[in-house]
């Protein structure tokens, strides 16, 4: 289990996600974003994402740094 924070993946706050792989994290991190939607905050990650999306290069680039610091993280204790 690794512990990533949703500013590590892009978002705007400190919330923990805790996951074993970084689909799961990814998918925790997803459905954090849904829920905290009203947010301003939140929502400034999610337009800067919406337009990383529209380039496929930049995506998978931004996709492959935050697996690979996922990877990189020591396991929970």
């Amino acid at each position: 289990m690794k512990t990533m924070t949703c500013t590590q993946l892009g978002g705007a706050c400190e919330t923990e996600f805790h996951a074993e792989t970084f689909e799961e994290m990814a998918a925790m991190s997803k459905n954090h974003g849904m829920e905290m939607r009203e947010d301003p905050a939140h929502q400034e990650a999610m337009q800067k994402m919406m337009e990383l999306m529209q380039d496929s290069d930049a995506m998978a680039k931004w996709f492959a740094e935050r697996q690979e610091a996922f990877e990189a993280l020591p396991e929970d204790s």
